[in-house]
């Protein structure tokens, strides 16, 4: 994808302008969700470092928050990009005057603006803010990003910075091979299969022939460092060679944050890069385009040599060598093929992956669909097991007979891509928007009882979603008081992360663009309020909760609201006072979290 119009010299740098800075993070490093999208300066593990505003232009945008980029200053400039800066610890007196007044105008402690382009002009080189560590930051540093004038993310390393020295090229850590097709195999088996590499000075190969039959895809686990740095970063290229000619190109150039979800498609389980473009999937970056592009396939007695160039936006180049070997799709595999650790039912996109025990390679398994009958013979077997694939375009088992016993498998119902649907069974039901799936969903779920829990699990959490799926769930056991019982998404540590929901008769309905396990719990404990420090001069309080999580707060000081700052991640909330006026009278604070409890603190100044 063209990049938007870069020049260099156009900018300053934000951070000690002029002296060597290093980078916590780059853009095109894979996060939970997105790329990354811009860099993340370090501020020498402290707050307050002055931060500097990269070229004339003025404030168009600035936000103050706890999440997110926490309190952050977007400039737009002459040249139509915008500049932005975030995790500030504080703005600059003009532009937090600014900022207060409107908080104490609208009453809002969460506050965003946008200023008349007249109000808040600055210049290249001015300090508009000092560094922080608000928002969902991990550490102390500065965000900073260059956006063009549609609003998608430029990398700021293409526009020649000093200040940032590399010369490192990236490091491969694992190869995994993943096949595409029904008939598709990686070393005899339908199975993604993950490969060390190993370094020989020059280049990383995987020390083995990959065997392999159909189309397969290569994924690469892989990170990049400045130099003198040990936190790894990430890199824009990826580059397939096919016995010398490129044939496949990946490149993060420029990042739209409107389809940014789609890294959940390009990457496994948001760690491996896929060098091929997956069905469905919008980013732009790939050549060529076609869906499924960068696959490798091999007819059965054909080598294929296979090159990967990595390259981060320096120029600095890692090369990946692998060899792969056509071979026919073999029935028996001998030892390659055994039970341990494999599920009896798994999934891969549409292909229903069934195990059944013992070697014959004649066994015939028998899929019940639609009230037909369909045997087939195992796909491949080995010491002690039997290994079945079905394709569930042709229809969704209700069992399948394996000979040693019988299975049920729990998907319930195709949803097509791009089509609203609702599917219920009577007490569970799912609605589903056009736009809900990255491609053809099969619907999987179950009830189970762990401890007192009734818990709901829908498909895996390493299945994604686009958009917000609706869920009516069976609430009918439920016994607490429903005024305080939601939703929660439980993960494999126990921990519990707040939904919602609206009760409806015996269900309760909620939207989520997760798959995995659904709880309902009741939150009937308030907030807790530890006053810290309250005085003429200021407020300041500990709040915490035990389950639903902190929602919203209110302070009034002799009936004038206060505008209250928040850091979650030390549960503190301070006032930030309207004038230099001392604080007197009755002190109010009101603390809700999001079950609708309520903890009330008064005291008086």
């Amino acid at each position: 994808m063209a990049s938007a119009n870069i020049e260099k010299g156009y900018y300053l740098f934000p951070v000690k302008p002029g002296h060597q800075n290093f980078l916590a993070g780059n853009m095109s490093e894979i996060r939970p969700n997105h790329f990354h999208s811009g860099i993340d300066i370090k501020t020498e593990g402290r707050q307050g470092l002055p931060i500097y505003a990269a070229a004339d232009g003025y404030v168009y945008r600035m936000k103050a928050s706890t999440f997110g980029y926490g309190n952050v200053i977007h400039l737009r400039h002459p040249n139509g990009q915008i500049t932005t800066y975030a995790h500030l610890r504080n703005f600059n007196d003009e532009i937090g005057d600014y900022i207060r007044k409107e908080a104490y105008s609208q009453k809002k402690n969460e506050i965003e603006v946008y200023p008349d382009p007249t109000a808040l002009p600055v210049k290249k080189g001015d300090i508009i803010a000092y560094s922080g560590n608000t928002g969902s930051s991990a550490g102390p540093h500065l965000h900073f990003e260059i956006r063009d004038s549609l609003d998608r993310a430029l990398d700021p390393l293409k526009f020649g910075f000093s200040e940032i020295v590399d010369n490192t090229p990236p490091t491969v850590q694992k190869v995994a091979i993943t096949p595409l097709t029904i008939d598709s195999r990686v070393n005899g088996k339908f199975q993604r299969t993950e490969f060390p590499v190993i370094y020989d000075g020059k280049k990383f190969t995987v020390n083995q022939d990959l065997e392999i039959a159909g189309k397969v895809g290569i994924e690469v686990l892989a990170f990049d460092k400045l130099d003198n740095m040990h936190n790894p970063n990430g890199f824009p290229i990826y580059q397939i060679y096919d016995q010398g000619e490129k044939v496949f190109e990946s490149n993060v150039d420029v990042i739209d944050f409107n389809i940014g979800r789609y890294l959940l498609v390009h990457t496994h389980r948001n760690r491996f890069t896929k060098l091929y473009k997956a069905k469905n999937n919008l980013f732009p970056f790939y050549t060529p385009s076609e869906p499924l592009s960068g696959s490798i396939d091999a007819k059965p007695g054909e080598s294929r040599a296979i090159e990967v160039l990595l390259e981060d936006v320096y120029k600095n180049r890692s090369t990946l060598k692998l060899s792969f070997k056509g071979t026919e799709a073999k029935s028996n595999l001998g030892g390659r093929n055994q039970t341990a650790g494999n599920e009896q039912i798994s999934y891969q996109n549409n292909i229903m992956v069934v195990n059944g025990e013992g070697a014959a390679e004649g066994v015939l398994a028998k899929f019940f669909v639609n009230g037909l009958v369909m045997e087939i013979p195992p796909a491949y077997v080995g010491s002690n097991k039997r290994t079945y694939l079905w394709d569930m375009e042709y229809g969704m088992p209700d069992s399948v007979d394996v000979c040693t016993e019988k299975l049920f498998p729990d998907v319930r119902a195709k949803i097509p891509f791009q089509q609203e649907l609702f599917f219920t069974d009577g007490s569970t039901g799912f609605r589903f928007a056009d736009n809900t799936h990255f491609d053809d969903l099969y619907l999987r779920y179950n009830y189970h009882k762990i401890g007192p829990d009734r818990q709901l699990t829908v498909n895996s959490p390493y299945e994604y979603l686009w958009n917000n799926l609706e869920i009516d769930m069976d609430a009918s056991h439920f016994e607490g008081a429903r005024d305080k019982a939601h939703v929660y998404l439980k993960y494999e540590n126990g921990w519990r992360s707040f939904i919602g929901g609206q009760w409806i008769g015996d269900q309760i309905r909620f939207k989520t663009k997760n798959f995995g396990t659904f709880v309902i719990a009741e939150d009937s404990t308030p907030p807790r309020i530890n006053p810290v420090r309250v005085n003429s001069s200021g407020l300041r309080f500990t709040i915490a909760d035990n389950l639903s999580g902190i929602d919203s707060f209110e302070a009034f000081v002799d009936g004038e609201w206060v505008w209250m700052r928040y850091e979650h991640k030390q549960s503190v909330i301070w006032s930030e006072k309207r004038d230099a006026k001392p604080y007197k009278g009755d002190v109010l604070l009101k603390v809700r979290d999001k079950a609708g409890n309520e903890a009330v603190f008064t005291s008086k100044i």
